[in-house]
């Protein structure tokens, strides 16, 4: 069930930052990220209280405050990057951070793995690095950009940590309170840019729906980390990339190389592996 529900967060990972990328070359990322935090606090605050069963508790609000804090700076990163680079380059580059932190957290915690799954993270971790290569004459990334992706991606692992340290029987609270605070966050930060939103031309559909799906996967994570090794559902969560680099091939054109392709066939391996794992 672990590996199942992880799995169901990197695929809706993949296509909120699909969708938050488009946004984000219509609109500059802070109104996207306006739009789409508080649009994802909402759905998932109907979740807490009406899907999921769990016990709020202090410990839950608190690791929520702080995963919050760090995602917002997390997704603002990684929403620049999108608008700067191709998505099925910069997407698998976070990845690859926000893969290792969290499976540095839980070998840490004292999380132990089998042959088969340390197999599998190690498959997983080349399908992340070949999907990111650069593909010649189609694709130039900027460095600043790959910063900024690492940077994006290592944020992204701290958060998922913090998540999965909150009370097993809290249910998806902590990301609840996570999602409001990144909210809030956002806000503040950025509300000077409220003013210069437009009935006409903002993706208003693609922003709210990407702030949707990302906490809708921030839920599923959440319960994934508490029925499963952090080490392993936080590798299945970190394949997201194939499902955003497949959606910018076949919906608006971007060129894979062979590398890469054989990068997201790896990826799928890797996922098969880590279930069984």
């Amino acid at each position: 069930m672990a590996a199942l529900l992880a799995l169901i967060a990197s695929l809706t990972w993949g296509v909120a930052d699909y969708m938050g990328g488009i946004a984000s070359r219509k609109a500059s990322p802070t109104q996207v990220l306006v739009v789409a935090y508080p649009s994802g606090a909402v759905i998932i605050t109907l979740m807490a209280f009406l899907a999921v069963p769990g016990e709020f508790s202090t410990d839950a609000a608190l690791w929520g405050v702080l995963a919050g804090s760090i995602g917002a700076l997390a997704v603002a990163l990684l929403y620049i990057a999108l608008s700067r680079g191709p998505m099925g380059v910069v997407s698998p580059i976070t990845a690859v951070m926000s893969g290792a932190v969290p499976t540095a957290v839980g070998l840490l915690n004292g999380e132990r793995l089998t042959l088969l799954g340390i197999t599998g993270i190690a498959i997983a971790a080349l399908a992340v690095i070949l999907v990111s290569r650069e593909k010649g004459e189609h694709v130039k990334v900027a460095p600043s950009t790959i910063l900024i992706s690492i940077a994006s991606g290592s944020a992204i692992g701290l958060y998922l940590s913090a998540l999965s340290l909150a009370p097993e029987e809290s249910g998806i609270w902590a990301a609840t309170v996570g999602r409001w605070t990144s909210s809030i966050l956002v806000a503040v930060v950025v509300f000077a840019v409220i003013k210069n939103f437009t009935r006409n031309g903002f993706p208003w559909m693609l922003a709210i729906v990407s702030g949707f799906l990302d906490a809708t996967a921030n839920a599923v994570f959440q319960l994934a980390s508490q029925r499963g090794l952090l080490s392993i559902v936080a590798v299945l969560g970190s394949l997201y990339p194939a499902t955003t680099a497949l959606l910018a091939r076949f919906l608006i054109q971007e060129r894979l190389s062979r590398i890469q392709i054989v990068g997201v066939l790896l990826a799928f391996l890797a996922a098969a592996l880590l279930a069984l794992a």
